[in-house]
């Protein structure tokens, strides 16, 4: 095993890595959380592996950005943390994600820019930026879509509502429900690091035509707009009211 900050990584004979988030419970992430991702990525490749399982400690699998400690990013900050986005979503190894608990704003985001997902019937997923007063982030407007579709991925981001496993699994956003989504995971990663690894990385790489581009350009107008609206007194109430528990009242301005 090894580690990079609160990243850990370890390759084991079915020549699956795991690499696990280590800030339980809710696994907030920052730039240097997922800089660390992309290192435990890249050192797993070296290592042999030939599949990844993207895996979380406690409770939530990841929950974005904390808005409790930070609430306005500064946008220099956000070019950082989409850079390391970027970074992630242009790995060459395929990706399954174990999600318990809660997959919500970036997070779901984080959980998107894997291959599969696997999530437990009670797991919940939410693209809540608009309830939040915010843009989506994370190149929400480019992989939700291409897993959801157009429509359903409009309603779930102008909405922000939580849906549960059972309901993600219908529309696609996950692949399997597993009592222990870990476990099913690293299942899913051996069948896949059985197959012939230079055909894998083709066929992921076909599939994924134009992928890297267009997630780099989404990012970049998401961050401009997450920039703009961070000034007004709709994400002010968006954040306030989400740490109170309660509903916000937007003013539109």
């Amino acid at each position: 095993m090894s580690t990079f900050g609160d990243v850990t990584a370890a390759v084991g004979a079915t020549r699956v890595a795991e690499v696990e988030l280590h800030r339980p419970p809710a696994n907030y992430f920052d730039a240097q959380l997922l800089a660390d991702v992309v290192r435990a990525v890249h050192w797993a490749d070296q290592q042999g592996a030939r599949a990844i399982v993207l895996c979380a400690e406690g409770r939530h699998f990841c929950a974005g950005l904390d808005f409790g400690r930070a609430a306005r990013p500064e946008p220099d900050g956000l070019r950082v943390l989409y850079d390391q986005a970027e970074a992630l979503m242009a790995g060459s190894l395929p990706v399954v994600v174990a999600v318990q608990g809660a997959a919500i704003g970036g997070g779901l985001g984080l959980a998107l820019a894997g291959d599969f997902r696997i999530a437990r019937p009670d797991s919940r997923f939410s693209a809540n930026f608009a309830r939040l007063g915010f843009h989506q982030g994370f190149g929400l407007s480019v992989t939700l879509p291409r897993v959801v579709g157009e429509q359903r991925a409009l309603e779930l981001r102008l909405t922000g509502r939580r849906i549960d496993g059972a309901e993600a699994l219908r529309i696609g956003l996950c692949d399997r429900l597993a009592d222990d989504p870990r476990a099913e995971a690293h299942s899913l990663a051996a069948e896949i690091a059985e197959s012939a690894p230079l055909a894998v990385r083709a066929i992921r790489t076909t599939q994924r035509a134009g992928l890297v581009a267009s997630f780099a350009a989404a990012i970049e107008h998401e961050r401009l707009e997450q920039v703009r609206l961070l000034a007004t007194d709709d994400f002010t109430e968006g954040i306030e009211a989400s740490l109170q528990r309660r509903p916000p009242e937007f003013s539109g301005r």
